[in-house]
């Protein structure tokens, strides 16, 4: 089984309908059909933690969210460990805090659970790999 870590990003690009069909496939539509994808299989699982709710309830006005991804049961909320936080904090001083506590706190998460992470930020995307933690952008997504 694979656990896919989905990044803040990501749910708001689902939510706001982000993106520009003129440029291509919108991004809220790559989210969506990465997400149905996803949701469809028998072998993998989608995660989110706190802190996807807590940073898309700043984001966004409209609440509904919280139902869709608390009644989805192939979403499974994680929680975050006091590890995750110690280890971001010394991440964000490696990193001499050019990227935010929360995308490590995603990071380490990831980690810990072994799962994918799923995210467009491209500095979370480089600083993973700098880490050796799989990361990857929805569009990339491939069932094998």
């Amino acid at each position: 089984m694979t656990l896919y870590y989905v990044d803040t990003c990501i749910w708001l690009n689902l939510f706001k309908k982000e993106g520009d069909a003129r440029k291509g496939k919108p991004y809220w539509e790559i989210a969506r059909d990465f997400l149905h994808c996803v949701e469809g299989s028998h072998y993998d699982d989608i995660v989110y933690s706190g802190i996807v709710l807590r940073e898309l309830d700043i984001k966004l006005e409209k609440k509904d969210y919280f139902l869709i991804l608390e009644e989805l049961q192939t979403f499974q909320r994680v929680e975050v460990s006091l590890e995750d936080k110690n280890k971001a904090r010394k991440l964000e001083v490696k990193y001499n805090f050019s990227i935010s506590y929360y995308d490590l706190v995603h990071l380490c998460i990831t980690e810990r659970i072994g799962a994918v992470l799923v995210t467009r930020d491209k500095q979370l995307l480089l600083i993973a790999d700098a880490e050796g933690v799989f990361a990857i952008k929805p569009e990339e997504f491939t069932r094998n």
